[in-house]
């Protein structure tokens, strides 16, 4: 009897056997004939596979888009039957305009506009009054349940938003809450050369989505990876992990993993601040067991925007000795002079506020600088143009990670 296991290797053939007979036995177990019919059998699946994607471009000439060049962008769309197409991009004002493509030959249509400045921007084009993205440009986001055609100027506040020589390692963790009632999955940032050096141990960055956001929200909106490999590599940031949970306490992780996600009353006193009982509670001790950390409250730092800048707010005042740096960015939240006045006692090295003068929730940041400014606590007060929108926050973590920890 034989067991073969046949191998090709370009026109080679090798065949691995098992031979309970005699070597007389030993013989292949194809002709040269069948192999190459076996050959061109895998050329053809192999074919097949890749032509599932080029089909729709066979014969085509490739569409470029958006196309940059120096101060001009031109953005287009091949769409044969529709009778308008125009481009929306976050860039323009209030969120709301829109610009008019025309069409051309063999049915693109197309439209060059004026390079707005260094960011990254979301657009996409309105087909006969549907939203629908770029289908040849392939830098995408995902802002919640939407996904979005992404446009990266380059320019010196951007520079740190691309990918640097010297990458850290972005990956899902599992993790069993007790306080929710879920298995839930958080983002984790390790540092370039985190897996090779293994006696060094790392501060902490826990960084908070906003609402309606999730665990991947600041890896695909806020480019926190991106912003930390090129500080770390250009020397303006101390190596550091940065822990990004899912903040919905409902959730069990990003809705693309379409899993059931449990219903809370947050009318219910029972579960007011559920959540960062369970951040401080569980997370931070998960990371701090599975992890090369520091764990001391000089190594420990945490930042969130909007509704995690509530929770950065919370979570500081319910566990004052636990985070030397605390940083809310167009934060839902306040705090009284007693509050602020133990938190300057616990001895906090750094509270760094951020907002825009056009966000909705400017009024709350400045009653904040207020209350700390009448409690003594010495901090910094970040106020920019925009509004409630991802191209603030990224400039906010790539601002202030640099402070933290030295």
């Amino acid at each position: 009897m034989i067991v073969g296991v046949r191998f090709f290797l370009g026109w080679r053939t090798w065949a691995a056997t098992d031979n309970t007979d005699n070597a007389e036995t030993q013989k292949p177990l194809y002709t040269m004939k069948k192999t190459l019919t076996i050959l061109a059998a895998v050329a053809v699946a192999v074919s097949a596979q890749a032509q599932e994607l080029s089909n729709f471009r066979f014969g085509r000439k490739p569409i470029v888009s958006p196309e940059i060049q120096n101060d001009s962008v031109t953005f287009r769309l091949k769409a044969d039957y529709a009778t308008t197409v125009s481009l929306y991009g976050s860039w323009l004002p209030g969120y709301s305009g829109k610009i008019d493509m025309k069409r051309g030959p063999e049915n693109i249509w197309s439209v060059k506009v004026a390079a707005p400045e260094p960011e990254i921007y979301a657009y996409k084009f309105i087909v006969d009054g549907t939203a629908v993205n770029d289908p040849s440009n392939v830098l995408m986001q995902r802002d919640g349940v939407s996904y979005l055609s992404m446009l990266l100027i380059d320019g010196e506040r951007s520079e740190n938003y691309k990918e640097a020589n010297q990458r850290g390692t972005v990956t899902h963790m599992w993790y069993d809450s007790e306080v929710l009632g879920l298995n839930r999955r958080m983002t984790v940032y390790t540092p370039y050369g985190y897996e090779v050096n293994k006696k060094v141990k790392y501060p902490v960055l826990y960084l908070l989505h906003g609402g309606g956001g999730d665990e991947e929200a600041w890896t695909s909106m806020g480019r926190a990876a991106q912003i930390l490999d090129n500080l770390i590599e250009k020397g303006l940031a101390e190596p550091m992990i940065v822990v990004m949970p899912n903040g919905n306490p409902g959730q069990q992780a990003a809705c693309t993993l379409n899993l059931p996600v449990k219903d809370i009353n947050f009318r219910d006193p029972a579960y007011a601040g559920i959540y960062v009982k369970s951040l401080c509670e569980e997370i931070v001790p998960f990371i701090e067991k599975n992890f090369r950390v520091i764990a001391k409250p000089e190594s420990r730092a945490i930042a969130g925007l909007s509704m995690g800048g509530g929770h950065t707010i919370s979570a500081s005042l319910t566990y004052p000795e636990m985070f030397d740096w605390i940083c809310p960015l167009s934060a839902a939240g306040s705090m009284t002079v007693e509050q602020a006045t133990r938190l300057k006692n616990a001895g906090v090295k750094l509270y760094w506020i951020g907002c825009g003068n056009a966000d909705f929730l400017f009024e709350g940041s400045n009653k904040l600088d207020a209350t700390l400014t009448e409690a003594g606590l010495e901090h910094t007060y970040f106020v920019n143009d925009h509004g409630h929108e991802w191209r603030n926050w990224r400039l906010y973590l790539n601002t202030f990670a640099r402070l933290l920890f030295k």
